[in-house]
């Protein structure tokens, strides 16, 4: 089972995406946490993490802060993942499109559970997900314009906010300590040279 906990999408062939999502799991297995983002219908920039929790105990926020400068994925209000814009050396960036968010519960074990090794076991369906104190504080796409004008940006204190010293911090401590797969480290996958983003500084 993969679990899609929540996309950013917006439509059509070149479409920009950005994933946060649990992949399917044995029982007594730790659970593994996906994100990727997608630019003009290229993706292909996962990493993925174990969780320092048992994420079916109890209610956890997951969230991502996207703003024109960096995406960044959180939990519980700690870093796991931050994609810059890089625009400046050819990496594209999802800015132009306007995103709808999707969350469902899919199929997906022909890859998603160790590569396809494990498959859903249909006896325990239905399979459920719940929400709590869902929020989300956007920008709203109407009639061609954002309502994120200049002249509302204090609004919208979000729009240039980064990581401070101690968030840095503790992406590393999370990259270092639970960080399990990494595009930006698989030669295998990418042997005629890794990403831009990857190797810029």
């Amino acid at each position: 089972m993969f679990y899609y906990m929540w996309q950013l999408r917006s439509q059509g062939s070149t479409w920009d995406e950005i994933d946060f999502e649990f992949l399917g799991n044995l029982s007594g297995e730790p659970y593994i946490v996906h994100t990727n983002v997608f630019s003009q219908g290229k993706g292909d920039r996962e990493q993925q993490f174990y969780l320092w929790f048992d994420p079916t105990k109890d209610f956890h926020t997951y969230s991502v802060l996207w703003n024109p400068q960096r995406i960044i994925f959180s939990v519980d209000g700690t870093p796991i993942r931050e994609f810059k814009n890089l625009e400046s050396i050819g990496v594209p960036f999802p800015k132009n499109q306007p995103m709808r968010i999707y969350s469902s519960l899919w199929n997906a074990d022909d890859w998603a559970t160790r590569g396809g090794l494990i498959k859903t076991d249909w006896s325990k369906a239905p399979f459920t997900a719940s929400y709590s104190n869902f929020k989300a504080d956007a920008c709203v796409w109407s009639s061609g314009k954002s309502s994120c004008s200049s002249s509302s940006r204090s609004r919208y204190a979000w729009l240039s906010q980064e990581l401070d010293t101690t968030s840095q911090q503790r992406l590393k401590w999370v990259q270092k300590n639970y960080m399990i797969y990494n595009y930006c480290t698989d030669t295998k996958r990418f042997p005629q040279g890794l990403p831009k983003e990857c190797t810029a500084h």
